[in-house]
């Protein structure tokens, strides 16, 4: 069983940046883990943020390209999130899927991960 702990968001203002982990604790990974970052705004569907394979390979939906950045260690996910904007504002859900049979085409499908954390608020607000 593997469980995932996001670190705090929080309230920042816009045009701050912040950075999100998703550490993984259970069982450890074998170094194949495709580790994701989605998020979910009240009223809204869960949207897809940005994915990273085990190989180094990276998909980021199109509403973060050039401002988030995400990567990882071993057991550790990051998002790097910059010159953010009240539209970010929303709980966001690191996922993973350990066994590294994710294909890039499906990266941003939340269907594909099995594990997943419990959640992080960031408000983006002047």
């Amino acid at each position: 069983q593997v469980q995932l702990v996001e670190s705090e968001g929080g309230l920042v203002q816009p045009g701050d940046s912040l950075r999100l982990s998703c550490t993984a604790s259970g069982r450890t990974f074998s170094g194949r883990a495709t580790m994701a970052w989605f998020r979910q705004a009240p009223g809204k569907d869960r949207e897809f943020v940005a994915a990273i394979r085990w190989s180094g390979g990276t998909v980021y939906g199109d509403s973060v390209k050039g401002r988030f950045t995400i990567s990882k260690d071993k057991n550790t996910g990051y998002l790097q999130m910059s010159n953010l904007k009240p539209e970010d504002t929303a709980v966001y859900y690191c996922a993973a899927e350990p066994s590294g049979r994710i294909i890039m085409s499906a990266m941003s499908l939340s269907v594909q991960y099995n594990y997943w954390g419990q959640g992080t608020q960031v408000t983006v607000s002047s």
